[in-house]
């Protein structure tokens, strides 16, 4: 799928509070936990528990959040499809950024291991 200037600007404008419930439920419908999540959201970002908080608290759009976040220099690792997109595909970085989390919400959803989700360069 085409990845169109109205879909970066939409998802972009989302506000992070609000989808994170989701990442929640779903995680944790597969068995897993809101802690796994914070840790994957952490290893993409940087934000630790209290400045997720913080973020979920001050009604951040995901433009804001990934403009705060440090991300991981192993991120560009996360490759696939995601919500019909392929993310190494995807020209828009705030795009790919968004679709970094989703992949790795998925990832954890499904149940792999945490090694494999926190990326780590191949030697």
């Amino acid at each position: 799928m085409k990845v169109t200037a109205e879909h970066n600007e939409r998802i972009a404008n989302l506000v992070f509070g609000s989808i994170y419930p989701h990442y929640v439920t779903k995680v944790e419908n597969k068995g897993r936990t809101k802690e796994e999540l914070n840790q994957v959201i952490e290893w993409l970002t940087g934000f630790d528990n209290h400045q997720l908080q913080e973020l979920i608290d001050s009604k951040v759009n995901f433009k804001t959040f990934f403009d705060k976040a440090s991300i991981h220099p192993n991120a560009h690792l996360i490759k696939g499809v995601i919500c019909g997109y392929r993310i190494e595909d995807i020209d828009n970085v705030l795009t790919r950024q968004i679709r970094y989390m989703d992949k790795l919400v998925d990832e954890l959803a499904k149940g792999h291991k945490m090694e494999k989700i926190l990326r780590e360069e191949k030697k």
